[in-house]
Order: structure tokens, then sequence, then C-alpha cells
């Protein structure tokens, strides 16, 4: 059984304030063995990181570092409704990308989300993944991520 608090430490990441809903909808949801995050946005300490359209007012390297910050918001929601710790697996994430018209990078923005699963879970974070470029997101920001994780 693995301690992914630990892993957390071992690699430096300190989870972040769960993100307070900006609507009317809660931050995580479990139905059964899964746990289901809303889309979280690249927010730190309250404050929206980074926002535009990617590939005209925000780089892809830029909006990478936002997905990262979105899926360490994602498995703070996780973690303030079950504990870190009660992940078996992450299932599946999904991305959106405020796009500029024609850019076609939004898989590679997406592995910012990608990579620090990985980093965190290893082979339990080898998960399914949708990357989805969109025309605006909520608040103006430039990256979304949502999480499916299996618990134990």
């Amino acid at each position: 059984m693995a301690d992914w608090s630990e892993r957390l430490s071992e690699l430096g990441i300190e989870l972040p304030d769960v993100v307070p809903p900006l609507a009317a909808y809660v931050p995580a949801v479990q139905v059964g063995s899964l746990v289901y995050t809303s889309g979280q946005l690249p927010i730190v300490d309250g404050d929206l990181t980074s926002a535009g359209k990617v590939g005209s007012d925000v780089s892809a390297e830029d909006a990478t570092a936002a997905a990262r910050i979105c899926a360490l918001n994602a498995l703070a929601a996780v973690h303030g409704l079950v504990g870190i710790d009660s992940i078996a697996r992450v299932v599946k994430a999904v991305g959106f990308v405020a796009s500029a018209p024609g850019f076609t990078g939004q898989p590679g923005v997406i592995n910012g989300a990608s990579n620090v699963i990985g980093e965190i879970f290893g082979d339990a974070g080898k998960h399914a993944r949708s990357a989805v470029g969109v025309a605006e997101l909520p608040l103006g920001a430039s990256v979304e991520v949502e999480l499916i994780v299996e618990l134990r």
C-alpha cells in the first residue's frame, strides 16, 4: 500500500488548500470507489495564475505549468474529501485549453497535469486522458483540469 503523503513529501510537493467553488457545485464527489473532481483552474492562493488564449496570449510552456497547478488543485479536492492516501490509482484526466485559432498543442499542454500525476503516483498514475481545445474557460483561465480517481 503506497503512502502518497510520504511520496509528496519526498518530491517536495505540498498540496494546496482546496480552491473554493466559484458557483453552485462542490470540488469533488465520491460515487462508490470513484472520486470525480470538478474542473480546477490554475488558482494559487486565491489568484488566477494564467489567463488568456494559449498560442497567442499565453505560451504553451506557461500553460503546461498552469496545467500542473490545475492537477495539484484537483488532487487537493480529492484530499479534502477522502484523503490523498485513499487513492488507489488515477483513472482519467480531462484537460481543457483555451486555444487561439490554429493552436493544436493541447496534448502537450495537458502533459503538465499528466506528468505531475506520474511523478506522484508512478504506475498508479497511468491514466486515460482527453485534451480539448476550447474558446473560453471560466474567469478567462488558460487551462482547466478535472480528474477521476479510484479509491482503495
